[in-house]
């Protein structure tokens, strides 16, 4: 092969030429040969909190709890279903908060969203 500036004699595979310093064609051939790293993106994303990433929350079903209340509020049983145990025990000893409480968490249960979420 030869120089295309000097018009010198140089290697087939030189990339520079030894006697004037100009690129050859292979230089360009070199260039386009390098491989690009691949790169890999592994995005599992796997989310183990409950309450849409917010730890300490437990999702509970609406309909599960208006039927406890319903049915078992006099006896705090909505309120045991939902963790609350020390109001669950007033609920059962004063029944259902004389009644009054009872009929309060009756409504309000309605109009919470399914699954609601409790501490």
């Amino acid at each position: 092969m030869f120089c295309p500036k000097c018009g010198k004699e140089i290697d087939d595979a030189a990339v520079v030429c030894i006697h004037c310093g100009v690129a050859t064609q292979n230089a360009g051939a070199q260039q386009q040969a390098q491989v690009q790293p691949q790169i890999v993106i592994n995005n599992a994303n796997t989310n183990t909190n409950v309450a849409g990433g917010v730890p300490g929350l437990q999702a509970k079903n609406k309909w599960v709890a208006w039927v406890l209340c319903l049915f078992l509020g006099g006896l705090g049983a909505h309120k045991f279903y939902m963790g609350k145990i020390g109001v669950g025990v007033l609920y059962l000893f004063t029944g259902g908060l004389f009644g009054i409480g009872w009929l309060i968490d009756t409504i309000t249960l309605l109009f919470k969203p399914n699954p609601f979420y409790v501490a």
